[in-house]
């Protein structure tokens, strides 16, 4: 009876893939609102999930989130005239609610 070897596997430690998830701070008359409750708006790449989008901002701006919405936003049809001339690209937008007492300074003042 032959004895069976088992090596122990190694332990990956899977990174997630933080760089590109947040593209902008999106800055707005109603984002600038929003600030004020505590939310803040983000443009995110297409292929990014809510996870991905909190560990980015916790990783950036060393505050911890609350929650993370995630919407996307469609592509909208340009006209030249009556003409259709084109398409403004859609994008996906993360709104981020901090803990009470967070902050991120985005714009310096």
């Amino acid at each position: 009876m032959a004895l069976k070897v088992f090596k122990k596997k190694e332990e990956k430690t899977l990174e997630p893939k933080l760089f590109g998830v947040l593209l902008s701070p999106c800055i707005t008359e109603k984002s600038a609102r929003m600030e004020q409750d505590n939310f803040y708006v983000f443009k995110v790449s297409k292929d990014s999930n809510k996870k991905q989008v909190k560990d980015a901002v916790q990783g950036q701006y060393n505050v911890e989130v609350d929650k993370v919405m995630i919407v996307n936003i469609p592509r909208k049809k340009k006209f030249e005239g009556r003409k259709i001339s084109g398409f403004k690209s859609g994008y996906k937008k993360a709104i981020v609610r901090l803990k009470e007492g967070q902050k991120i300074e985005l714009i310096s003042k």
